[in-house]
């Protein structure tokens, strides 16, 4: 572990965004399945979740460890893999369970799912269902608060590692550092692009190298250590709200589950699985905070709170209302005359 972080206060606050994230994800991947017909699964009418449902189980301490420096005001942009990142941010629990379910009560009216949850009050601007489009619209949103000169606001974009290999990611890294805007970088990289190592497809030596390329600096950390990944983030986040520019921070951690909930990964060297699990991040820092002094009665009580928060969410999504048919021809772009496009 690479801090001095103590096991009460900030450290403990760590533990619990990561924890209710995993307990988020455990819930939705339970709910989820039958609810898509894919890697040889039908889907089924009793499915609380429909279409595919992208988890970040394993990943928890790179959000936490990031979104702990962030404001309310500042921009964030995420992938499909985005529910860790959207709690993280500070966006509600239970609204997003609705948002899941495609209910009324979601942040989009039950009309984005789990691939574009958005909530502008925390800053929150989107998870997105294409690889790398986040990218182009974290440097925009950067770029109007430079502009508008946001008191030192900044953006922070989460992406994968096979984001990289997609044009977005130059051009974006590219616009960043031509216009020096307030923009940290964040690559997730857990080794795999959907069904395919990342490895083997990407030349060189991956996200830190191609930012470096472009003059922007890149700070490699381990992704599994919220600590590690909490200080680091502390310096790069401080640095681009100084008015440093843009920053890159590569996260090395790894995707325990499946493409989506419904992906078994049969794919995947089955030892690779379980080394990985040996590093998992929520074990690591409960060992942590353990040999730094915290109770064990006191991590169990922040664990059982996720869970119990949790609870609460599903049975308010299940009981929630479903949209209004005549919503389905709101938020859609109208050109006028009464045509719909």
């Amino acid at each position: 572990m690479g801090s001095s972080i103590s096991p009460s206060g900030a450290g403990q606050a760590l533990y619990r965004t990561m924890v209710r994230i995993r307990a988020f994800e455990n819930a939705a991947e339970a709910a989820s399945q039958g609810g898509v017909s894919a890697y040889g699964q039908q889907a089924a009418g009793s499915a609380k979740v429909r279409g595919p449902l992208h988890l970040s189980t394993g990943q928890e301490a790179v959000p936490a460890g990031v979104c702990a420096h962030l404001r309310t005001s500042d921009y964030l942009t995420s992938t499909h893999r985005g529910h860790g990142h959207t709690l993280a941010k500070g966006a509600d629990l239970t609204r997003m369970m609705c948002e899941l379910f495609g209910k009324a009560t979601g942040f989009n009216g039950g009309k984005g799912g789990s691939m574009h949850i958005a909530d502008f009050s925390v800053g929150m601007l989107g998870a997105n269902g294409v690889v790398a489009a986040g990218l182009p619209i974290a440097v925009g949103a950067a770029h109007a608060q430079k502009l508008l000169k946001k008191n030192g606001d900044i953006t922070v974009c989460f992406f994968g590692d096979g984001a990289i290999n997609r044009g977005p990611f130059l051009e974006s890294l590219n616009w960043a550092r031509v216009y020096d805007l307030p923009v940290l970088f964040v690559c997730e990289d857990n080794r795999w692009s959907a069904t395919t190592a990342s490895g083997p497809m990407t030349a060189g030596e991956g996200a830190s190298a191609r930012a470096a390329s472009m003059d922007i600096a890149a700070t490699q950390v381990d992704g599994n250590d919220v600590f590690a990944v909490h200080e680091t983030a502390a310096r790069l986040v401080a640095e681009v709200r100084g008015g440093g520019g843009p920053r890159l921070l590569h996260a090395l951690t790894y995707r325990v589950k499946g493409h989506v909930s419904v992906d078994v990964a049969a794919y995947r060297d089955p030892a690779e699985l379980a080394a990985a699990l040996e590093t998992d991040p929520i074990a690591r820092a409960r060992g942590h905070l353990l040999a730094q002094g915290a109770s064990a009665p006191a991590l169990d009580a922040i664990e059982n709170a996720a869970r119990d928060e949790v609870d609460t969410a599903l049975a308010v999504a299940n009981a929630a209302p479903w949209p209004e048919p005549g919503d389905a021809f709101t938020d859609v772009q109208t050109i006028g005359a009464g045509q719909w496009h």
